[in-house]
């Protein structure tokens, strides 16, 4: 249970988390997770509903690997990740529980708030998907949504007012909100939050995602390896321990960090 960098096998990185780093979005979170860099922005738009969920917002995933982060992700290489990274970020989503979406619902079948939330990879150090979920945790927790008044005439059409006072707004529910998990199969053991080097040897991960009750709402294999039933059981109890602890270090320090208002020293980017 020793690893090179002396951790054990289901110990994290030290992880910073930055909320409130981007000043024209709705929310944003910055998180380092050893040499993983994550920044997230959420922007709050107003949308028509989608027509199966007329009286329900939604989110949009857009996730953006910069040439930087890794020389792999140069010419086309970061868009194939990209597009993976956010189709599994929507079917961690896709769960009925994760985003209490009615409370965007402004008109039904007429107005809501969408929700985009940009991802942008600054500095890949392995362990991204983890990284990118707490992410983007932390950033739906500090989205502030403008408060709505919705206006009728006589001639029954309707006229949408926002608030104007900053302080006047809602905030999501993020209790439910999963954190995705990955564990790296690396000979007969598993690891989590596996670095660069591990991640080279190991043949295959699975990417589960993990409420902060300890429900496991969706999972994924990765890698070209193969995993036997048995383990895939073993996995599947680490990362649901993981995940839970994962969630109660995680609001810890977003309620930290909420509690200091104003007064907080933001670090930002050339901290």
């Amino acid at each position: 249970d020793l690893r090179v960098d002396g951790r054990g096998c289901e110990d994290y990185r030290c992880a910073e988390v930055e909320t409130d780093v981007v000043s024209n979005t709705s929310g944003s979170a910055r998180v380092k997770l050893g040499h993983t860099d994550i920044l997230v922005g959420v922007k709050a738009e107003m949308g028509t509903p989608k027509l199966e969920k007329p009286d329900e917002g939604y989110l949009e995933f857009f996730v953006d690997c910069s040439a930087n982060a890794t020389p792999e992700f140069e010419g086309r290489g970061g868009e194939e990740l990209g597009t993976e990274i956010a189709n599994t970020l929507y079917r961690v989503f896709s769960s009925e529980n994760s985003v209490d979406l009615k409370s965007l619902c402004i008109n039904p079948r007429e107005h809501c708030w969408v929700l985009y939330v940009d991802v942008l990879l600054l500095e890949c150090g392995g362990n991204l998907f983890d990284a990118i979920s707490i992410a983007v945790k932390a950033a739906l927790f500090n989205t502030r949504i403008p408060k709505v008044r919705v206006l009728e005439d006589e001639e029954g059409s309707k006229e949408i007012e926002l608030s104007d006072d900053p302080y006047d707004c809602i905030r999501l529910n993020v209790d439910d909100v999963p954190c995705i998990v990955t564990l790296s199969k690396i000979g007969y053991r598993h690891v989590v939050d596996a670095t660069l080097q591990e991640e080279a040897c190991s043949l295959a991960s699975l990417l589960i995602s993990v409420t902060g009750k300890g429900a496991l709402t969706s999972m994924k294999k990765v890698g070209k390896g193969s995993l036997d039933p048995e383990s895939i059981f073993e996995m599947m109890e680490t990362g649901k321990r993981v995940g839970k602890s994962l969630h109660v270090a995680l609001q810890k320090i977003l309620d930290e960090e909420e509690s200091l208002g104003t007064s907080r020293q933001k670090v930002g980017f050339l901290g």
